[in-house]
């Protein structure tokens, strides 16, 4: 079993020119640390040189040698463990696993050693050995038992006694922040219903101001971005159309809008402000129409003030009094 685990380098650095050729050759020791371990553990395999300084060597590469047992862990790096003038000792580490009991023979170090014209390879003088031990099991002291059966144990009230204690007081808790809650509700004239009822849509007209006076903020005229402030407006216009007349203006063409609401009842002008400002949005959208700054401010009014005067105005109480009055007049009639 004479070096098995272990193949060498066949390269090494270029050689240096010796300044003495009477140099003595470099001295390999070799060890193992600990010598006796149980199967699986870690052993040390340490490789020392001790070389003068001109001198090259190359330390061995470690392969895994599944067959005899031996696996690599870690290679470390070449350490210098001392420097006395021209002499120079050197370090390496291997740290290796067993995995085959026995006495396992890990032969000599051998280190390739380069100097002027000399290579050569250069072995330590004693042999390594390695003792694995394992366990030993006694199978004829032992009985050998099958699984038993998982065992069902009796129910005792006290082991969730606990956990029921604290669910009934926690559910007495809720009913009564819930019960609270309900009153001081019915108090203001309100019920727990409303509290979970989805706020009402608001109007057509106060979404377009919202979106006209934010659209606004944005100055895109200002740093010229016609198109996108066009858009928007007639987007806007087109959204409160189809909210306050049920017109389905984001379908339709400026000139269909513009026939669509001849038949609604609206103040003349508030009519032609709308088609001129959706026109000139076509422009701009299509014709790359670059508007000045009075024109663009005037559109930004008339969309705005088209809103505000078709919007569709909520009775107060007073119109609510004289619209029953005048059903009553009539019913009476």
């Amino acid at each position: 079993m004479k070096n098995r685990f272990a193949k060498y380098l066949s390269v090494v650095a270029a050689v240096v020119t010796v300044e003495t050729a009477s140099a003595d050759a470099p001295a390999v020791t070799a060890r193992v640390e600990p010598d006796s371990i149980m199967i699986g553990d870690r052993f040390t395999y340490i490789i020392e040189v001790d070389k003068d300084i001109v001198q090259s060597v190359a330390f061995p590469e470690f392969v895994s040698d599944p067959k005899g047992g031996i696996e690599l862990v870690e290679d470390a790096p070449v350490d210098t463990l001392e420097r006395d003038g021209r002499r120079i000792k050197l370090r390496k580490r291997y740290v290796l696993a067993a995995f085959q009991e026995g006495r396992l023979g890990l032969g000599t170090a051998s280190v390739l050693y380069a100097d002027k014209n000399i290579t050569d390879t250069l072995r330590s003088d004693e042999e390594l050995f390695l003792n694995v031990g394992t366990f030993q099991i006694d199978s004829t002291s032992h009985a050998i038992f099958d699984l038993k059966p998982q065992k069902t144990l009796k129910f005792k009230f006290r082991e969730i006694s606990g956990y029921l204690l604290w669910g009934i007081l926690a559910a007495i808790l809720v009913a009564a922040i819930v019960y609270g809650l309900i009153r001081w509700l019915a108090a203001r004239g309100k019920s727990l219903a409303t509290m979970f009822k989805p706020a009402p849509p608001l109007p057509p007209h106060v979404t377009a101001i919202k979106a006209l006076e934010a659209l606004h903020h944005k100055k895109l005229w200002q740093n010229n971005r016609h198109k996108e402030y066009y858009s928007g407006l007639s987007d806007i216009l087109r959204t409160y159309l189809s909210g306050r007349y049920g017109i389905g203006a984001m379908e339709m063409t400026t000139d269909e809008i513009v026939d669509a609401v001849r038949d609604i009842e609206m103040p003349k002008k508030s009519s032609i402000d709308l088609a001129t400002v959706l026109r000139d949005a076509d422009l701009a959208k299509f014709a790359k129409f670059e508007p000045d700054a009075e024109q663009n401010e005037a559109a930004y009014d008339k969309a705005y003030y088209f809103v505000e005067e078709t919007k569709e105005v909520e009775p107060t109480e007073g119109d609510e009094d004289e619209i029953m009055d005048n059903l009553t007049k009539e019913n009476n009639a």
